[in-house]
């Protein structure tokens, strides 16, 4: 039986996304193509109809879940100013987002898979951080402080998530976002 155009993408995207929230889980590489496509409900030999490598869905997970992400959609909805920058950086920096990887930010969950990763994943994942910061150097009005405190955000977040006690995860987070309400106020 053939499927539809539209079914095909649909269970494209079904796919994106499912194996999105379980590489911020647990890890892209640690997964096997048979459990992406069993998370659909489908049988690995179905994989290869919608992507040809494991590659190239990684490419396609890093494009879906960096154009989507929190701190991204933030900066891109409607005029980003100052007070908006720092509303969506405390958000960021908060338990809620330290205890849900798999709807969170997938630059922390993902970012040293991305370095490991091929060429075109590089590629994909540089382009949307790249918008970011310069959303962000707008804004500040300093493309230098815009990557330090995107590099404080995601560090941040990913050493708090390395650490075992609430109250140490609590601590990194308060004193990252203390440390950027010193350095925005310059």
């Amino acid at each position: 039986m053939r499927y539809s155009t539209t079914h095909k993408e649909q269970t494209r995207q079904k796919l994106v996304e499912s194996s999105g929230a379980i590489a911020k889980h647990g890890g892209f590489s640690a997964t096997g193509v048979a459990g992406l496509m069993k998370a659909i409900g489908l049988t690995g030999g179905a994989f290869y109809n919608h992507f040809a490598s494991k590659d190239d869905l990684f490419t396609e997970v890093v494009r879906h879940e960096l154009s989507n992400s929190q701190i991204g959609l933030c900066s891109r909805s409607g005029v980003l100013s100052r007070e908006k920058l720092e509303r969506c950086l405390d958000q960021y920096l908060s338990m809620a987002h330290l205890r849900n990887p798999e709807s969170g930010c997938a630059i922390p969950a993902l970012g040293a898979e991305v370095a490991r990763a091929a060429q075109p994943v590089k590629e994909e994942a540089e382009q949307w951080l790249r918008a970011l910061q310069q959303a962000w150097a707008a804004i500040l009005e300093d493309p230098q402080l815009a990557w330090a405190l995107l590099c404080q955000c995601v560090g941040a977040l990913l050493v708090a998530r390395m650490l075992a006690q609430e109250q140490s995860q609590e601590e990194v987070l308060q004193a990252s976002r203390s440390f950027l309400a010193k350095a925005l106020e310059t």
